[in-house]
């Protein structure tokens, strides 16, 4: 066993078995179950709808496919390609607060999702209004959370967490750098010539 892996194991077991309490325990199930925290979601894609109107439903849009990409990478990727065990099956004493599938554990998807929601919304909110900064603000740390609540539980490592969050940012920012390349090579090329306005 190399020396990542074993830090990894340790800080699992610190984090597992530290600062717990049962209100701490009701948070993290909370937040771990998307069929609980789903109306966190749909507050944000209200939110992204009441803020920027029409233009709301494109970033929608980009927001889906991130996750989707997220999704796909650490669950149809990484998970098949790594085959690490999760904890709750590897090691003894695990705290589990949930019954667990015996799926991969590498990465995260839970995690990969939230970051990739929460990277899209500070791409395109960060910047914006003392509101719409709040806003990011509020999704990252519910994106964190929801990380977090995947070692709390004892589903994940936290290089498995850590792994899903990289995951997430990596696909926001491949999904916009692909849609603002297209928006300027089609949309704004196309408008220009309408004009008649050399690009």
């Amino acid at each position: 066993m190399g020396v990542v892996e074993q830090a990894d194991i340790w800080l699992f077991r610190l984090l597992n078995h530290s600062f717990v309490s049962p209100a701490a325990d009701d948070l993290m199930l909370f937040l771990t179950r998307p069929n609980l925290s789903i109306h966190i979601i749909l507050l944000a894609v209200a939110f992204m709808l009441v803020r920027r109107g029409k233009d709301g439903l494109a970033v929608l849009l980009l927001t889906g496919l991130a996750v989707g990409l997220a999704d796909f990478t650490a669950s149809g990727i990484m998970k098949p390609l790594f085959q690490r065990i999760r904890p709750c099956f590897a090691l003894d004493g695990v705290r589990l607060l949930i019954d667990q599938s015996r799926s991969w554990s590498f990465a995260s998807s839970h995690a990969a999702n939230t970051a990739a929601i929460a990277s899209i919304v500070w791409i395109f909110f960060w910047h914006g209004r003392l509101v719409d900064r709040s806003f990011s603000l509020l999704m990252i740390i519910y994106a964190l959370l929801v990380a977090f609540s995947r070692i709390y539980i004892g589903v994940h490592y936290p290089g498995d967490v850590l792994g899903g969050i990289v995951i997430g940012i990596m696909s926001a920012a491949v999904v916009y750098t692909i849609a603002a390349w297209l928006l300027k090579r089609f949309v704004h090329v196309a408008a220009m010539r309408q004009y008649h306005v050399r690009p």
